[in-house]
């Protein structure tokens, strides 16, 4: 499936289901991060449950350590 993700389109196996199976795919499951999609940023207890549909716009935020 075709996704866009921060600003640049994506290609993503189809049994990427949800939000956090997408962030495993793209290697930040372990990392703390901010989603919106198509507008609305989703709370982090909802990653499990969101589904992920072609064509959805995301931008991912994730957070760095360092100092």
């Amino acid at each position: 499936m075709t996704l866009t993700i921060n600003g640049a389109e994506k290609e993503i196996p189809e049994e990427t289901e949800t939000i956090t199976m997408l962030l495993h795919h793209l290697q930040l499951g372990n990392k703390k991060a901010v989603v919106e999609r198509n507008g609305v940023i989703l709370k982090k207890e909802q990653l499990d449950k969101e589904p992920v549909r072609e064509g959805d716009k995301l931008e991912i935020v994730h957070f760095v350590g360092g100092g």
